[in-house]
C-alpha cells in the first residue's frame, strides 16, 4: 500500500503500527508537503451487524468526532488536519509527532525516576482538563497513546477516535468487547456503563502505577480475568515496591485506582493541584537532556535541543459587525446543508442576541433560532453551551403547554443527555428519572414507550457509571423482560441488552 495516495493528497509512506481496526502511516501532504500521519479505519470491519447502514453511520460519527476533536487547542494535543473517507477506509491526517511513546520510554529507564513519573502526568492533567472541558472522554489512554517529543513534552494520540468507535459512549463493540485496552480500564467502562472524564483518571492512575512501579497494577492471562481484578481487587500500594516514592504520591495513585467513580478526584485539575507540590527542582541531579519529561517544568518555553524556532507573528482579530439577520438565517441553513456545522453554530450564536432585539425575547423566530442553535451545538458536540439553552427552552415551553408535553421532554430528554457527555451521571439519572414516567404513563401526551425504554435503558448505564452495579443489573434485566415482550427476542434491543447482561456475568465471574 506504499505510495497510496489519500483523497489525492497525502501518499502514505510507511507504516507506524496496525490492528483489527486499521493501520497508522507516516505519509506526505503533497499540497503542503510536509510529513504527516494517516489513521486509517475499515468500516466494515468495525461497525457490526447492519450492513451499509452501520457503516454509514460510523463514518457520520467518524467526521463528526474529528471534527469535535479538531477545536481542542492545547500543546499537549496532537494537531487534526484533515478527515473523511477514500474509498472502503476512514482516514484522519494529523500532526506527525516525532519523539519515543512513553512504551519505549519506560522500556528504556528502569527504573523510571519517579520525578519524571510526576512531571508526564502532570503534563498529562494539563491535557486532559482542555479535552474534558470540551467534553470528550479519551477512553483508551496508555503509554502507546502517548508520545514524549524531544523536548520533554506529552504528546496525547487517538483522541476521540475511541469515542467513534464505541456507539453512543456506552455500548459495547459488535465482538461483545468494550472499548479500550483491559489494562487500562475503569470498573464501569469494562461493565459497559457510562464512561467520563472519571474514567480517564482511572486510566491515569493505572498508567502511573505502572511508570513508578514498572507493571500494571492488574495484569493476568485473560481480558476477563484483568477486568475481574480491576472491580474486585485493590491494587498493591507501590510503596511496598519502590519505598522512595513519597507517601503523597502514593496516596494519589491509590485515589485514581478507585472503584467508585465518586471517590476518585473530582477533575484532572485536581489531581495536577496535588502533583504540583511533587514537581522536580533545578537540585535534583536527574539526568537531562531531549526525552526528559521533567524539562518543561525546568526550563519553561526552552527552545528544544539544538534546535531555535520563529514563533508565526499575530494576527489581528477581526472586527464583528451587527449581523444581518434574515440574511444571516439564510447562511446558517446553506451551512447546515453543507456540512460545516461549526461555522453555523457561530452565527446562529452571534444573531440570536440581534434577533431578541429587533422581534423581542419571546418571538416565533426567536424561539425557532434558539431551538436551532441549541439543537446544533449537540450535532456539534459542544454540550456545555447546550445545556443552558436546552434548559432555557424547556422551562419556557412548560410555562406555556405544561410539563407532560412533547417539546417540554424533549428539551429535558436532550438536557439530561448533556449532563450524561459532560460526566456528570447522578445529575443524568436525575434527570432521565424526571422524565421517564411521563414516557410511560400511557395517558400522558409525551406516552412513548421505545423513548422509556431507552430512557431506561440510559439509567442502566449510569447506574453502572456510579458504581451500583446490583441496581443496574435490575434495571436492565427488567428491561429485557419488558423488551422481549414488546419487540420478540431477537430485535436488536434485547439482543444487545442480554450481550450486556452476560457481559456483566463474565467480568463478575472473571
Amino acid at each position: 500500500m506504499s505510495g497510496r495516495v489519500i483523497a489525492g493528497r497525502y501518499e502514505l509512506a510507511t507504516i507506524l503500527g496496525q490492528g483489527g481496526m486499521g493501520q497508522v502511516w507516516t505519509a506526505y501532504d503533497q499540497r503542503l508537503d510536509r510529513r504527516v500521519a494517516v489513521k486509517l479505519l475499515r468500516p466494515d470491519r468495525v461497525a457490526g451487524p447492519g450492513g451499509s447502514g452501520a457503516a454509514d453511520e460510523l463514518r457520520r460519527r467518524f467526521v463528526r468526532e474529528c471534527r469535535v476533536t479538531a477545536q481542542v487547542d492545547h500543546p499537549g494535543l496532537v494537531t487534526v488536519h484533515d478527515a473523511g473517507n477514500d474509498g472502503d477506509d476512514l482516514f484522519l491526517v494529523m500532526q506527525y509527532v516525532e519523539g519515543s511513546d512513553l512504551a519505549d520510554h519506560l522500556a528504556e529507564h528502569d527504573p523510571y525516576p519517579w520525578q519524571w513519573s510526576v512531571a508526564v502526568a502532570a503534563q498529562l492533567c494539563a491535557a486532559l482538563s482542555a479535552v474534558h472541558a470540551v467534553p470528550i472522554v479519551h477512553r483508551d489512554l496508555k503509554p502507546r497513546n502517548l508520545m514524549v517529543r524531544p523536548d520533554g513534552t506529552i504528546t496525547v494520540l487517538d483522541l476521540g477516535v475511541a469515542s467513534v468507535l464505541d456507539n453512543d459512549t456506552t455500548r459495547l463493540t459488535h465482538t461483545g468487547t468494550p472499548i479500550g485496552s483491559p489494562a487500562y480500564m475503569a470498573p464501569e467502562q469494562a461493565m459497559g456503563g457510562a464512561v467520563g472524564p472519571y474514567t480517564d483518571l482511572y486510566a491515569l492512575g493505572v498508567l502511573l502505577h505502572e511508570l513508578l512501579s514498572g507493571d500494571v497494577p492488574f495484569a493476568g492471562s485473560t481480558a476477563l480475568g484483568v477486568l475481574h481484578r480491576h472491580l474486585y481487587e485493590p491494587p498493591l500500594p507501590v510503596r511496598q515496591i519502590r519505598p522512595d516514592i513519597p507517601e503523597p504520591l502514593e496516596a494519589l495513585v491509590l485515589r485514581l485506582l478507585a472503584k467508585d467513580p465518586q471517590h476518585r478526584p473530582a477533575s484532572a485539575q485536581e489531581v495536577y493541584e496535588h502533583l504540583t507540590p511533587l514537581l522536580p527542582s533545578r537540585s535534583t541531579g536527574l539526568p537531562s537532556g531531549p526525552l526528559d519529561p521533567t524539562r518543561p517544568f525546568l526550563r519553561p518555553h526552552a527552545p528544544w535541543p539544538d534546535l531555535v524556532t520563529t514563533p508565526p507573528a499575530a494576527q489581528p482579530a477581526p472586527v464583528a459587525a451587527k449581523p444581518d439577520v434574515a440574511a444571516a438565517v439564510d447562511e446558517v441553513k446553506q451551512l447546515l446543508g453543507q456540512g460545516r456545522i461549526t461555522q453555523a453554530v457561530d452565527i446562529l450564536g452571534g444573531i440570536l442576541p440581534a434577533a431578541a432585539e429587533q422581534h423581542g425575547e419571546g418571538s416565533p423566530v426567536v424561539r425557532i433560532l434558539r431551538k436551532q442553535y441549541a439543537a446544533t451545538l449537540m450535532d456539534d458536540g459542544q454540550y456545555r453551551r447546550a445545556l443552558p439553552e436546552l434548559r432555557r427552552l424547556a422551562d419556557d415551553r412548560a410555562a406555556e403547554a405544561g410539563p407532560a408535553d412533547t417539546q417540554t421532554l424533549q428539551y429535558r430528554y436532550d438536557a439530561a443527555q448533556c449532563l450524561e457527555q459532560l460526566g456528570e451521571p447522578a445529575a443524568a439519572l436525575a434527570e432521565y428519572r424526571a422524565v421517564l414516567p411521563y414516557y410511560e404513563n400511557q395517558y400522558a401526551t409525551g406516552n412513548d414507550p421505545a423513548r422509556s425504554f431507552e430512557i431506561r435503558q440510559r439509567i442502566g448505564y449510569l447506574l453502572l457509571a456510579v458504581g451500583d452495579h446490583a441496581a443496574a443489573r435490575g434495571q436492565l434485566q427488567a428491561l429485557l423482560y419488558d423488551t422481549e415482550r414488546m419487540y420478540g427476542p431477537h430485535h436488536p434491543l434485547p439482543v444487545e441488552l442480554r450481550r450486556q447482561l452476560d457481559r456483566q456475568m463474565q467480568v463478575r465471574g472473571g
